[in-house]
């Protein structure tokens, strides 16, 4: 059985599983590619961001210690 009519068979076969596999690739893609992108934002602005610098321009209370 070649790798068409398993793919057939298994989703494009019935039109609910085929539209389910569509929205579930999209969904998983659109999370995957944000997770990526934010991933090489925060490692291209490294030491430039508020999350980096924060320390420095934020003062500690000792009661908060």
């Amino acid at each position: 059985m070649s790798f068409s009519t398993t793919f057939y068979n298994a989703i494009v076969k019935r039109n609910s599983v085929y539209v389910s596999t569509i929205f579930a690739g999209a969904f998983a893609f659109g999370v995957g590619f944000d997770l990526g992108i934010s991933k090489f934002w925060d490692t291209w602005n490294r030491g430039k961001q508020w999350k980096d610098i924060r320390d420095r321009y934020i003062q500690k209370d000792d009661a908060e210690e």
